[in-house]
């Protein structure tokens, strides 16, 4: 991902300024771009809509905070899930500060998308007990469970193993991002249908989950925008802001 550089103090202090009249002039052309570009999105979203659907022919089972479940139990009575890919391997104190940050957004929206058929949940490859403090500590309420023991953090791409880091590309995001770790970032959509059937509808990585993050969308609104020195430098985990130390970027990669 292209780092957004921020302006200088001097660019900010000697930003062209003109009239309200030359100003809505260059806003209308800007409007222009910005609602095409919303109908080039609208487009996109109705081709993922419309991508094939893979059977999913496994019974994963998870540990949770209410025991073993399935990914059928995860859909909580809906039709729709949502799964986030949370980085949080076995071993791990804390989780990446990226997939955190992304955690903060997702409590606020479940109470609505959660009336609309859809279910959330994160899923971390560390073992329950391991991450069961930190998702405390965050005060986060979505449901959290545990993949430790099972192949489907590696079926979907976010885990791999030392021999796949060491050959230096584990075929991250399709295959389009050289970037080798053991655990990395994503989101996987699946839709269960009235037999039980559960179907793979679409899957997403790095820079992809961005749209899901809406303080970005915030930031991008402003004139230093997201006034970062590298991919989201600024990002902490939101207990450790007033000059803490920046911890891992691990979710910096696109």
């Amino acid at each position: 991902m292209p780092i957004q550089t921020p302006p200088t103090l001097e660019e900010l202090e000697t930003h062209s300024v003109v009239s309200r009249e030359n100003w809505l002039a260059a806003r209308k052309e800007l409007l222009a771009e910005e609602k095409q570009a919303l109908k080039h999105l609208d487009a996109i979203s109705a081709k993922r809509r419309a991508l094939p659907w893979v059977h999913l022919q496994k019974d994963y089972v998870f540990e949770s905070q209410d025991g073993p479940v399935s990914l059928a139990d995860l859909f909580r009575g809906r039709s729709q899930l949502i799964i986030y890919h949370f980085m949080f391997g076995p071993g791990w104190e804390e989780g990446c500060d990226g997939c955190s940050f992304l955690s903060d957004h997702v409590d606020g929206a479940r109470q609505h998308f959660e009336h609309n058929d859809v279910a959330f949940a994160a899923i971390s490859r560390a073992p329950l007990a391991e991450f069961l403090p930190f998702k405390k500590r965050m005060g986060w309420k979505f449901p959290w469970v545990s993949s430790y023991g099972s192949t489907f953090n590696f079926d979907f791409g976010v885990s791999s193993t030392p021999a796949q880091v060491a050959s230096g590309n584990v075929g991250y995001n399709y295959g389009t991002t050289p970037y080798a770790h053991d655990e990395l970032h994503g989101l996987s959509v699946f839709y269960k249908r009235k037999d039980g059937s559960i179907y793979h509808t679409y899957s997403t990585y790095a820079r992809g989950v961005e749209t899901l993050v809406s303080t970005l969308q915030f930031l991008d609104l402003v004139p230093k925008g997201r006034n970062e020195s590298r991919t989201m430098s600024w990002i902490r985990l939101h207990d450790k802001y007033d000059g803490a130390s920046s911890g891992s970027d691990c979710c910096g990669i696109h």
